[in-house]
């Protein structure tokens, strides 16, 4: 079986099968700290605490991704969420598809992101590794503690490629 993907723009309806978008954009904010900042709220569900897990805050220092890309794998982490924010401005991509047993080839979906947004997936949803357009650090928001929380799926008989 072959299947091409190729990405389509994120908003907040057509990602939140898979997660939250993390971006100010439509929110309203507060004003605080005598109106020097403003601060926009409940972004992303952080969802980490399953079987004992804590939250942690990392930085994944990511190489930039040649494409054509072929997608040999897909992960996911059924135990906690996990946030990427792009530290600086720039576009990333992402490579999605619901939970189940495996990843169903057929509801595989890839999304644009772009500068000053993130993402966080919820627990269970199976996607690719950082998808990063260029050499550049993300803080991630994951989950650290007992239990199995990651899921390899290796595709071998499928050929996938993302087209960007």
């Amino acid at each position: 079986m072959e299947k091409i993907v190729k990405p389509i723009k994120i908003s907040r309806s057509n990602f939140s099968a898979y997660g939250d978008l993390i971006s100010p954009d439509n929110i309203n904010p507060m004003d605080i700290n005598a109106g020097y900042a403003k601060q926009f709220d409940n972004l992303a569900n952080v969802d980490t605490s399953k079987d004992g897990g804590k939250t942690i805050v990392s930085i994944f220092s990511a190489l930039k991704r040649t494409f054509p890309m072929k997608i040999d794998m897909m992960e996911k982490h059924p135990l906690g969420s996990q946030a990427f924010i792009p530290m600086k401005e720039t576009t990333f991509l992402t490579f999605v598809a619901p939970p189940g047993e495996s990843p169903e080839i057929s509801k595989i979906q890839s999304f644009i992101i772009p500068p000053k947004t993130g993402i966080n997936y919820k627990p269970g949803i199976w996607h690719f590794p950082l998808i990063s357009t260029e050499d550049t650090n993300f803080l991630v928001i994951d989950r650290k503690g007992d239990g199995n929380n990651l899921i390899i799926h290796n595709f071998e008989k499928e050929k996938i490629i993302l087209k960007y």
